[in-house]
């Protein structure tokens, strides 16, 4: 924590957070760092690696009528997604401490700042662990040691940047693991629908975060940080566009293989306008057009899943 000639703590908020969001505004000083190293000031993550449990659980509801899934789930994946996703990020964090010095972008997260120490960056990620295993716990067994499988991918991927130019894939197969948890939680095991399901949201997230990705693409060539977004370069809105037909064609296939039909295809327009305006509208070098592009996917995740429901609620 910084402190004034007051000698009283100094909240800094983060670059790159939503300006005046609740965690500047409201949350106890003492909260904000932690607040802020589980990404809270910015909730754009926690619906992105909620919306595949969505799908997983929706695509279930298609699959096994007429009395559908147990849609109370949903709020035990949704509490998941916010403690997962924290815990993520300070274990990313923790890792990347010394790059996120150097980059614009994120040298005013906690620990880089040094509102945080490690030890309590670490504590804390333990904490929001212990709070994800008491969710796990609470699917049936198929399902939690699935869950366990997921924590290679977890451990792995912020590692990714330094080996790979493609760390967005393993973003992606890491973030969309809940489309295949949201299916076995009502199912009880796998089959060829959630597979597809989950390699469409993989390839979706591939886009996504390339688009995420071209905020820092000056600075990541500075430090030596891999990422699609430098592998593409000027090509990377027809890529991404490649990326998101392809994730577009497995969800469909998806639906279609689990028993959906003309009203699952008929809702699957909105996703497809969404991810077409992103490339049509996509800048490149401009960071602030691509951030807007990106959060714009909670949107896609949104009308997936209504597309879901209503194909199983009429």
């Amino acid at each position: 924590m910084n402190f004034n000639e007051t000698n009283k703590p100094v909240s800094i908020p983060v670059a790159d957070a939503q300006k005046a969001n609740w965690v500047d505004l409201w949350a106890p000083l003492f909260m904000r760092p932690y607040l802020r190293l589980a990404r809270l000031d910015r909730p754009i993550g926690i619906w992105l690696l909620f919306w595949p449990c969505a799908f997983g659980v929706g695509l279930a509801s298609v699959a096994i009528p007429p009395n559908g899934c147990d849609f109370q789930i949903l709020i035990l994946f949704f509490i998941g997604a916010l403690v997962m996703r924290g815990a993520g990020c300070t274990f990313n964090d923790l890792i990347d401490q010394d790059i996120d010095k150097k980059v614009t972008r994120t040298r005013s997260r906690p620990l880089p700042a040094g509102q945080v120490t490690r030890n309590q960056a670490a504590v804390f990620l333990v904490a929001q662990a212990l709070v994800g295993l008491i969710v796990l716990v609470r699917l049936n067994t198929y399902s939690i040691w699935l869950g366990v499988a997921s924590l290679i991918l977890v451990v792995v991927y912020p590692f990714m940047k330094r080996v790979t130019w493609w760390p967005q894939l393993f973003l992606g197969l890491a973030f969309s693991w809940g489309a295949l948890m949201g299916w076995t939680s009502q199912v009880g095991q796998l089959f060829l629908p959630p597979i597809l399901l989950y390699a469409g949201s993989i390839l979706w997230t591939i886009g996504y975060d390339t688009i995420y990705a071209m905020q820092d693409i000056e600075d990541d060539a500075l430090v030596g940080v891999k990422s699609t977004a430098r592998l593409f370069a000027k090509h990377t809105k027809w890529i991404v566009g490649l990326f998101y037909i392809a994730a577009l064609a497995l969800w469909t296939w998806a639906g279609t293989a689990a028993g959906a039909g003309i009203i699952f295809q008929t809702g699957m327009i909105l996703p497809v306008l969404i991810l077409l305006w992103q490339v049509a509208t996509l800048k490149f070098n401009d960071p602030a057009n691509a951030l807007f592009r990106f959060k714009a996917n909670h949107f896609v995740g949104l009308a997936l899943t209504l597309a879901l429901w209503l194909e199983f609620r009429f």
